[in-house]
């Protein structure tokens, strides 16, 4: 230990701060340090007492000093006249002064009954009033107290001044300043610190002493380390599977542990006797006496073969060396060694099991993994079978615990020409004693070690068992694979060409790799039905038959990954004025609640898109109702049906992209919005292929900010191809590059569009994709124009008729002559309606699509509403009229104004049940 300059420390002292350092974790140390403690608390408290008490003893001689002298002076005689005279202070002043001279007192002072000084040591106090409390003298008591105040601290003693008649007429007052009390007890603090200072030093001398001592004995160790000495010895004696002899420089033996009485056979009264009295063959005695140092000798001892060792121990204190032996027995090590060997391996291959059994969610693979670990490591062949309802997922019935037949899952062997029966076979347990059938009524696994005395198995199919027999299977493990306690098949380990036959150990370990593949084969099961469950979802939420359009041609894909069903999907959703919505999506997650969460999705595309709002109006609209569905759901995630093994899935919809795009086949522009989804590809009639430039908006449910939409003129004969990230990116594969390689996919022309979706899952497909995949390729088409008729209608009454005539030539040259009556009729009342209650301008347009689209748009923005009308009223049954015509009929809304739209079938079908209007009144109707 150095001082602060790196000095040795000096003095005392120091000396002894680093004795404490060094010896802290001693026991000798610890036992210094605690009796340190002590005599340094006792004599600090002895020292304060002193202390105390002297301080004690000194205020109270101040207090019986200050009392007697003021008790003296105030009985003086005259000292009352001296009071009632002219001038007090001329006559007490000096007898004041003269008695505190004489006492040894601070100050000695006469007052009057009001407090008022007539003498003091202090001259310039005379005349004022005192301070303290003094109205135990007025009422004739005397007393003392320390005062603490102005003009000083001080111990005083007040005792009142009576006249002759006993009436008071004065004080009289005297006392001690504290701190002149203070130095009474200073003057002793030499003193008693140095007999503080001695007794501390006597103290701790002893405790060195005894310290010391004590670390003579103890070696200066801890308690724990003698502890942990004393375990280290009891362990090394009589817990290792190594014999120990310590002998005596004089021959005897001085110890001998267990193992050493074991190998040696010695007496229990060995210890402390001769070596050549121990009753040892000749040459272990000459041995174990000689005292020379041996290494890994091998020395025979009876029947027994011993490594020995021999090293001399180490002289303490001047005496004399003995010598340490160690024996071994050679034979049960090589023993030992095989065994470690074995369980080594057997480590090893419960690793390996753990590893390989169980990489994919695969029922029969998984099963196939059992069988192929085990070979050729632990058995020659190995068979898995397992219940009907596994291999599908189902859960297998717990009605009966009788289990008599299984299908055959898994076969691996050292050969391929077994006598076993192939993978696909029904393997029927019809004799209760045969080990398949014991195994699976017990639970646990079942040794058959000789299959030639297994009787049960052999009656279980005679020429089956002769033919294995004769194969050369000699030995059979049978265990039961089970999970959470519901038994899910069976797996068997044979041996042929291996010579031994399983034992106990064998049974032991074949349990433990069964029960780690029965886990994963059960995971495996449980994943297979919540695939199938949300695959069964998936595809009954996806459209199966997409409806009737002509403004595009449409082929799609769909692929569930391998990994788990996710929430892709796609759509198409015709619109109004033979316009087509379509729709991709993606939620994010995968499972029968990616699944629902799709459902519920697609279901608002199609409620938002009857509304006919424009792309990025919907998906505002969407993204609004997904943050009322999280938050209204937030507090139930505990009640959703967990996607795998049972684990809860929260409720919310957790995040969902989606790309919707309008198309106009009359105009031939689409119009689109992105909300965190990828954009399109577009094929040009030429073949060239292009990934127009998309605002791409936070995914839905996320950030709640506005989208924005992209409008394109898209060329005749143009293709759009919406597609979700699971067709371009991977793992193994970046975004940029699966754009690429997809618009390699797409730039072949003359393909339809079932082709074309062929061609790109071919060449973007991997081979387990990790994510959905949803394709869909539309071809755009345009309207023809000689299907389109448009007016612009004045405003004013008289246009109507012309109009509605105009539209009847319309039909007629058509060869719609059918439907021309409710046509005219339509246009009648929605051309009066704009005129009357809408703005300019006011246009009118026919569409001969699948059906006869009616179209009346104005600049206003006001809807009209369906209606019943009374009896008595005068009009308000028109749009009643449009309603009883027209298959469909609704508003959308433009930029300037709106579009009311009416649809008729092109065929003439059943008359409405209302009277056929007079078409020229019908400027007379109102809505």
């Amino acid at each position: 230990m150095t001082g602060r300059f790196g000095r040795q420390p000096t003095g005392w002292g120091s000396r002894l701060l680093a004795r404490l350092s060094l010896g802290a974790k001693s026991l000798a140390g610890q036992v210094f340090a605690l009796q340190a403690v002590i005599v340094v608390l006792l004599i600090s408290a002895a020292a304060v007492a002193l202390v105390v008490q002297a301080q004690y003893d000194s205020e109270r001689d101040a207090r019986h000093r200050s009392l007697a002298a003021a008790e003296a002076f105030a009985h003086a005689p005259g000292l009352a006249q001296a009071l009632q005279s002219r001038d007090p202070t001329a006559e007490l002043q000096p007898l004041a002064e003269g008695a505190r001279r004489a006492s040894g007192l601070d100050f000695v002072a006469v007052m009057s009954t009001d407090g008022i000084r007539y003498t003091d040591s202090r001259p310039e106090l005379i005349g004022q009033r005192t301070t303290g409390d003094l109205a135990r003298a007025l009422a004739g008591q005397s007393f003392t107290e320390t005062f603490t105040g102005e003009p000083s601290d001080a111990v005083r003693a007040i005792v009142p001044v009576r006249a002759a008649d006993g009436t008071i007429v004065g004080l009289v007052g005297t006392g001690i300043e504290v701190e002149n009390v203070s130095e009474v007890v200073e003057g002793q603090l030499p003193l008693l610190l140095g007999a503080a200072a001695g007794g501390l030093l006597l103290g701790t001398g002893g405790a060195a002493l005894v310290s010391r001592r004590l670390r003579r004995q103890t070696r200066g160790l801890g308690a724990a380390e003698m502890t942990r000495i004393n375990e280290h010895h009891e362990a090394v004696l009589h817990a290792v599977r190594e014999g120990v002899l310590i002998i005596g420089v004089d021959q005897r033996l001085v110890l001998a542990n267990d193992e050493a009485r074991r190998l040696l056979d010695l007496t229990p009264d060995a210890e402390g006797r001769p070596v050549a009295e121990l009753g040892l063959d000749p040459r272990t005695t000459e041995l174990l006496a000689s005292g020379r140092v041996v290494t890994d000798h091998v020395h025979l001892a009876g029947d027994r073969l011993l490594a020995v060792n021999v090293r001399p121990t180490q002289p303490y204190a001047g005496s004399p060396a003995g010598s340490v032996v160690t024996l071994r027995d050679s034979t049960e090590l090589a023993a030992l060694s095989g065994r470690a060997e074995v369980a080594r391996g057997r480590l090893q291959l419960l690793y390996d099991a753990g590893v390989r059994i169980g990489t994919t969610l695969d029922v029969v693979r998984t099963a196939e993994e059992l069988s192929e670990v085990a070979v050729p490591r632990f058995a020659d062949f190995v068979t898995v079978e397992l219940l009907e309802p596994v291999l599908h997922g189902d859960e297998p019935s717990l009605a009966t615990r009788v289990y008599t037949e299984m299908r055959r899952a898994a076969i691996s062997g050292v050969r391929t020409d077994s006598p076993l029966q192939p993978v696909g076979d029904v393997i029927r347990f019809v004799v209760p004693t045969a080990p398949m059938a014991a195994a699976l009524d017990a639970g646990h696994a079942v040794l058959a070690a000789d299959l030639h005395a297994a009787m049960g198995w052999r009656a279980q199919d005679e020429t089956g068992t002769r033919e294995a027999l004769d194969y050369g299977l000699h030995s059979l493990i049978s265990v039961p694979l089970q999970a959470r306690g519901v038994v899910l098949g069976m797996a068997n380990f044979w041996r042929a060409d291996t010579p031994e036959a399983f034992d106990e150990e064998d049974l032991s370990f074949a349990e433990e790799l069964g029960a780690r593949a029965a886990v994963s084969i059960d995971n495996a099961r449980r994943f297979t039905r919540e695939h199938a469950t949300a695959v069964t979802l998936q595809r009954s939420l996806l459209p199966r038959v997409l409806p009737d359009q002509n403004a595009v041609d449409v082929a799609h894909r769909y692929l569930p990954a391998k990994a788990g069903v996710g929430g892709d999907w796609f759509d198409v959703i015709p619109l109004p004025g033979a316009r087509v919505a379509l729709v991709v999506g993606d939620v994010v997650g995968h499972g029968v609640h990616a699944a629902a969460t799709m459902g519920r999705l697609r279901t608002a595309v199609h409620n938002f898109s009857t509304l006919d709002l424009p792309p990025d109006e919907l998906l505002g609209h969407l993204d609004e109702l997904i943050n009322r569905i999280d938050q209204d759901e937030s507090g139930d995630g505990e009640d959703g049906d967990g996607a795998s093994f049972g684990v809860a899935e929260p409720a919310g919809i957790t995040g969902a992209t989606c790309l919707y795009a309008v198309y106009d086949p009359v105009s031939g522009r689409c119009a689109m919005a992105s909300a965190g989804h990828p954009g399109p590809a577009l094929i040009h009639p030429g073949g060239d292929v292009e990934f127009p430039e998309l605002p791409t908006g936070l995914p839905l449910g996320v950030g709640g900010m506005p989208f924005e939409a992209t409008e394109f003129l898209l060329p005749e004969g143009s293709r759009l191809v919406l597609f979700t990230d699971g067709l371009v990116e991977d793992r193994d594969r970046d975004f940029d590059t699966g754009l690429r390689l997809l618009g390699e996919a797409l730039a072949r022309p003359g393909r339809s569009p079932d082709q074309a979706c062929a061609d790109v899952l071919t060449a973007m497909l991997f081979p387990v994709p990790d994510d959905d995949i949803a394709l869909l390729i539309a071809d755009t088409r345009r309207l023809e124009a000689d299907r389109i008729a448009e007016w612009e209608v004045p405003g004013e009454a008289s246009a109507v008729s012309r109009v509605r005539n105009a539209g009847s030539a319309q039909l007629t040259a058509w060869g719609l002559e059918d439907i021309a009556f409710p046509a005219e009729l339509i246009l009648s009342e929605l051309i009066t309606n704009a005129i009357r209650y809408g703005s300019a301008p006011v246009r009118v347009r026919l569409l001969r699509d699948r059906s006869l689209i009616c179209e009346v748009s104005d600049g206003s923005s006001t809807s009209p509403h369906l209606r019943y009308a009374a009896t008595t009223d005068e009009g308000g049954r028109g749009l009643f009229l449009v309603a009883q015509y027209a298959d469909r009929w609704g508003t959308r809304y433009t930029e300037r104004g709106k579009v009311i739209w009416a649809e008729l079938p092109l065929t003439g079908g059943a008359e409405p049940q209302v009277p056929a209007p007079d078409l020229d009144a019908l400027e007379n109707l109102a809505w």
